[in-house]
């Protein structure tokens, strides 16, 4: 079954929004903006004293002043108990973590907790979205182990989300489509009644479908990420150059431009996790998903090749300071989570490397990280790069590649290494200002 909906006029609704991390907290923001009465539920007490005080938890580029005004006229609450988030709703969002375990399968604690108590506590018809990324075939077992057991209706939709951190709010209202995975039509209906006031294709389909949309999609360009880093430093190897060779592969309409940006890799909540959990779907289906495998090793090797590359340059790193500017994994987000630069910084460490970090938003985050004598945190680049021996730009923040780099490689030390993890600097530039510049691929 597969369709593309049409619009209908939005009726207000009632909706609890059960999880308030980064997909959460945009859904229930923005549903509440749409018109919509939302309650979100948050278990843990700090952050809930957060929301319920007026305080984001998170930085998310315009999400503070949706936060602001929803809460502001009541139209957004927050609370802990899950039964007085269900009092009045008909819509239910379950957006929970699903993060990683060790062997790669995906951990589906919080996601059949809150299944669970939802077909105990449901007292009225509802409506439940699954908005938390699961493994195919997820929804399907659970109606059949919790929702079909419940005293009253519960019908059950797959609506993953496509959401880019630090673009969330602008991806809610315009994204490319809309998923529905459900069971029958007019349970598809609710959804796009519910997402009326968003212009895009509603594309409807079974469950395990939606699921493996999701999936499908976060592994297609976590592909061409690692697909072309290989290039790249075929690249190095050949006399090529990335710059001239990305472009123009991207101007093929068949392939495009974006996720060509040759670096350290991906990093972030969703494709390293997706990509591991679909990994791990294809062994339990009894199939070998070789390129897959591929795209994951070679994520993880181009942190280790950046290593190389400051070892080499620096004749050992015992020692030596060296300044890593971008914790965060990728600008306009707090998230440190798999961020290619923590990889890094644990590798030098352990090499004997003191480390200098700076970031404009996510220090919190990465000082829970490291609670490490060998690495010191900076607010000013500037004074980050004092002394040492090489610079890695790992995350490429406005403020950073705008940095006078002059100014820097005045104030370091011999060799004066800068490591461009992001292929965003003028190297032609750089290299006239004395520094010895290595990237990916830009011979």
């Amino acid at each position: 079954m597969m369709r593309i909906g049409r619009l209908y006029m939005s009726k207000d609704k009632h909706i609890a929004v059960i999880g308030t991390g980064y997909v959460g907290l945009v859904a229930a923001c923005c549903l509440a903006k749409s018109g919509h009465r939302v309650v979100a539920a948050e278990k843990n007490s700090d952050k809930l004293k957060q929301l319920q005080g007026g305080v984001m938890p998170i930085y998310e580029e315009g999400l503070s002043d949706i936060f602001t005004a929803v809460t502001g006229d009541g139209r957004l609450t927050f609370t802990s108990d899950l039964k007085t988030a269900l009092a009045h709703a008909t819509v239910l969002i379950i957006a929970v973590g699903t993060p990683s375990l060790a062997d790669g399968r995906v951990d589906l604690a919080q996601v059949n907790a809150v299944a669970v108590a939802i077909a105990r506590l449901a007292e009225k018809p509802l409506t439940v979205i699954m908005k938390s990324t699961v493994p195919p075939g997820t929804g399907k077992s659970i109606f059949k182990r919790y929702f079909s057991q419940a005293k009253v209706p519960i019908q059950y939709v797959s609506n993953p989300e496509f959401l880019r951190e630090g673009k969330a709010v602008w991806d809610w209202y315009h994204p490319d489509r809309l998923v529905i995975g459900c069971a029958a039509p007019e349970v598809a209906d609710q959804l796009i009644e519910l997402y009326s006031d968003i212009e895009a294709p509603k594309v409807t389909m079974d469950i395990t479908s939606a699921e493996m949309v999701k999936y499908a999609s976060n592994a297609f360009l976590a592909t061409k990420i690692s697909f072309i880093n290989e290039i790249a430093n075929l690249c190095e190897r050949v006399g090529a150059s990335i710059d001239a060779v990305a472009p123009a592969v991207g101007m093929d309409k068949r392939i495009g431009p974006h996720f060509l940006q040759a670096g350290l890799g991906y990093g972030g909540s969703c494709f390293p996790k997706d990509t591991k959990g679909l990994e791990h779907v294809s062994v339990f289906n009894d199939y070998n998903f070789n390129l897959l495998k591929a795209v994951i090793e070679v994520n993880a090797r181009q942190r280790v090749t950046a290593v190389r590359k400051i070892i080499k340059a620096l004749d050992g790193v015992t020692g030596k300071k060296i300044a890593i500017l971008g914790l965060a994994f990728k600008p306009g987000t707090d998230d440190v989570r798999e961020a290619p630069a923590l990889d890094i910084i644990d590798y030098l460490i352990s090499e004997g490397a003191k480390i200098a970090a700076c970031d404009p938003l996510a220090l919190v985050s990465a000082k829970q990280r490291f609670p490490t004598e060998d690495i010191q945190f900076y607010t000013d680049p500037y004074q980050a790069c004092r002394d040492c021996a090489a610079v890695v730009l790992a995350t490429e923040w406005p403020e950073f590649v705008n940095l006078d780099w002059e100014q820097i490689k005045q104030g370091m030390q011999m060799p004066c290494m800068l490591l461009d993890g992001r292929n965003v600097l003028d190297k032609d530039v750089i290299k006239r200002y004395g520094y010895r510049y290595e990237a990916f691929g830009r011979n």
